[in-house]
């Protein structure tokens, strides 16, 4: 046998997983909800085709761009084309779906009188939200809301913003191609609007192209005209600086220079020529002094000189002759070096003259050369953006669009939306997703048990039987419709319990059987009656105990009136023979609780009612007691020590498993274990409505109804 609590554990266990083949089985079971919800979604979604949808036409045109410009003349243009790198083709697009451009689209094709584009211009619904609102403002206010008509600039905006949302452009991959695609409610609207968003877009290049150039000539005519009066006033001042100033060419000034080093250089060897000449005269001083006439007449080389020095004359005589040729000669040298110094400063006055004018010139000449310089660059500038300006000038004509239409829309023949066998499908499909959902949910959130393999599968516990709800309106006729009926669905699967029970331990037939359940109302009652008439109606002494003393039920399914019960006997107040009841019907003995003081569970767990269970032992063939629910009262658990099976009653889609699994551990905790569990009062309307008709179906089929 299993250990108390291993069943309850798991059942934890398999709480985690996820039993595919279970799940399937659930939607199997619910496919007639499935289905429902499938036929209705896709009654919902052939409804939308036909009647609800507006049938929406879409049209295409292409738009190729020219990634090499085609250059008309050999000039270089003043507006570059397009690179038709990634960033670029991403820009175009986006010019593509510009408000501008869609707006100019608008204008064009007057979209703003199309109801379409501008709801405004529909006619006015019988009721609406606002007339409501009106309404209520006018009855409550006493005066009607004015509504004012919008604004023209409102209205264009408005249309844009949807044509926009009509309008998509798409770039195929690895290509210079674009594609606008419209979807309108009008075939022939769609092709026309993207035949005419392609054009505008065309025409768009080249007015950019015209506006920029026509920019870009009349800015270099601006600058033109600068640049002429800045020319005109750089030759006016080198003009005018050439007129007043006494300019040489480079060369002469030059030659200048030339003259002036000339003149340094003469007056470097006439200073030379007076030193030396200084030098002579203070050396024939000397020898005139000293009288050392013969050094003085080899020096300068004199005749003169030489011959007054042989003349045999007086030496006075001689004396004074030679010094006055000496005095002579010095005066001479003295003459000599006076010119010299004469030479040498007329050449200094000449130098610094020359030196002056070869600066002034000098100056000039930069001068004159910067002036120069500046009318020639003022000039080049001028000619540059004059010729600039004829090129700009000429573009303006020949300017051309960087993009071409590549493939023109055509008329859609037929819609493009809605698309009947996609919506059909995906309603389909939607449906049976929504109908899945459901089960799938309604079978999570559901927290009763309607199969005894999962009553087995969450307890741990074999389900020896699965009692049909008897059709019975009042608990009186139970009897009588098993009776009545021994081969209807209900007998059978009391005998089909009887059976399991007493197989359920072959070496050991259960002689003394409870009956049990979680909760009141759960048909164990009902069960321990019929069960006892079924092993009655094998031949056995059976005795059906009222074992739940405090909610007296039997009188109301058996028309006996005893003044002693189970009380009375057990006490040992009378015989037992007096107390008990028999019932034809039943054919067995009945022995009806009675209510007292005494409390029950000290009651049932007096030794005198285990004397008591002994006795019945030996005087009856079974013994089946039925007491109160586990969760109720702790009495069942007091019984259940003395029997020798416990059949614990769940009720078909009514007990919670919450409530079935703490009374099962409430067993548990003293040491009980059903013999086996009995799925109870099932309805086959309700099985039919879950989705558990084929489980049930031939089943029920075999018996009589």
């Amino acid at each position: 046998m299993l250990s108390p609590n291993q069943p309850l554990q798991n059942l934890n266990d398999a709480d985690d997983e996820i039993d595919l083949l279970a799940l399937l089985g659930t939607l199997w079971r619910g496919k007639i909800w499935i289905l429902a919800a499938g036929l209705a979604a896709l009654i919902i979604g052939a409804w939308y085709v036909l009647f609800a949808a507006t049938p929406m036409y879409t049209a295409s045109s292409s738009v190729a761009l020219e990634s090499r410009e085609q250059q008309v003349m050999d000039i270089e243009s003043v507006v570059t084309g397009l690179s038709g790198d990634t960033s670029t083709i991403n820009t175009e697009v986006e010019v593509l779906r510009s408000r501008e451009l869609i707006e100019r689209l608008v204008l064009d094709l007057k979209l703003q009188d199309d109801p379409e584009f501008n709801p405004s211009l529909l006619p006015e619904p019988a009721f609406s939200v606002g007339k409501l609102v009106g309404f209520i403002k006018e009855a409550v206010l006493g005066e009607a809301e004015v509504v004012e008509p919008l604004e023209e600039q409102r209205v264009i905006d408005g249309v844009v913003s949807r044509v926009l949302n009509q309008v998509s452009i798409s770039n195929l991959r690895q290509s210079y191609v674009f594609t606008i695609t419209v979807q309108t409610q009008e075939a022939r609207k769609s092709a026309a609007i993207a035949n005419r968003l392609a054009q505008l877009y065309i025409d768009d290049q080249v007015r950019v192209k015209f506006e920029k150039t026509e920019q870009v000539t009349k800015w270099l005519s601006e600058r033109v005209v600068d640049l002429q009066i800045s020319l005109e006033d750089s030759e006016e001042r080198l003009k005018t600086f050439v007129s007043n100033a006494d300019l040489i060419s480079p060369e002469g000034l030059i030659a200048v220079n030339r003259q002036l080093k000339e003149l340094r250089e003469r007056r470097a060897l006439l200073e030379t020529s007076l030193v030396a000449k200084q030098q002579e005269i203070e050396g024939y001083k000397n020898w005139l002094a000293t009288g050392d006439f013969a050094a003085f007449a080899s020096e300068t080389r004199d005749d003169i000189l030489n011959r007054l020095l042989l003349n045999g004359d007086d030496e006075a005589i001689q004396k004074s002759r030679l010094e006055t040729r000496a005095q002579t000669l010095i005066a001479r040298a003295e003459g000599e070096a006076e010119r010299i110094s004469g030479q040498i400063a007329a050449l200094g006055i000449s130098i610094e003259e020359v030196s002056a004018r070869a600066a002034r010139q000098s100056d000039e000449l930069v001068k004159l050369q910067q002036f120069e310089r500046e009318a020639e660059a003022s000039r080049l500038i001028y000619e540059a953006f004059l010729s600039r300006l004829k090129e700009a000038s000429v573009q303006q004509g020949i300017q051309q669009a960087d993009s071409r239409i590549l493939s023109e829309a055509v008329i859609p023949s037929a819609p493009s939306s809605p698309k009947k066998g996609r919506v059909l499908a995906l309603s389909l499909i939607l449906g049976l997703m929504i109908g899945s959902g459901g089960v799938l949910a309604k079978e999570m959130t559901q927290n009763t048990y309607r199969l005894a393999e999962d009553l087995e599968q969450k307890t741990g516990y074999a389900v020896i039987g699965q009692i049909p709800t008897i059709p019975a309106r009042r608990r009186s006729n139970v009897l009588k419709y098993l009776t009545d009926k021994p081969n209807s669905a209900a007998a059978e699967a009391i005998r089909n319990l009887r059976t399991s029970l007493r197989l359920a331990n072959i070496d050991h037939d259960p002689k003394v059987i409870m009956s049990t359940s979680s909760i009141p109302g759960e048909g164990k009652t009902t069960q321990s009656i019929s069960l006892t008439q079924n092993f009655a109606g094998l031949g056995e002494k059976v005795l059906l105990v009222e074992g739940d003393i405090r909610k007296l039920v039997f009188r109301e399914y058996f028309d006996i009136k005893k003044k002693h019960g189970l009380l009375s006997v057990v006490s040992g107040d009378i015989p037992l023979e007096d107390a008990i009841a028999y019932n034809d019907t039943l054919k067995a003995d009945i022995l009806f609780g009675e209510k007292s003081a005494i409390n029950a569970a000290d009651f049932f767990s007096s030794a005198k009612f285990g004397e008591f269970i002994e006795m019945l032992r030996s005087k009856y063939d079974r013994i089946i007691i039925d007491t109160p629910p586990v969760l109720a009262v702790p009495d069942a658990r007091v019984i259940g020590q003395k029997v020798d099976a416990i059949l614990y009653t769940v009720r078909w889609d009514y007990t919670m498993k919450r409530q079935v699994t703490d009374g099962l551990r409430t067993l548990e905790t003293v040491n009980l274990r059903p013999s086996g569990l009995v799925l109870g009062q099932i309805d086959k309307r309700g099985m039919k409505r879950y989705g558990y008709g084929d489980y049930y179906g031939a089943y029920h089929s075999y018996y009589e109804s």
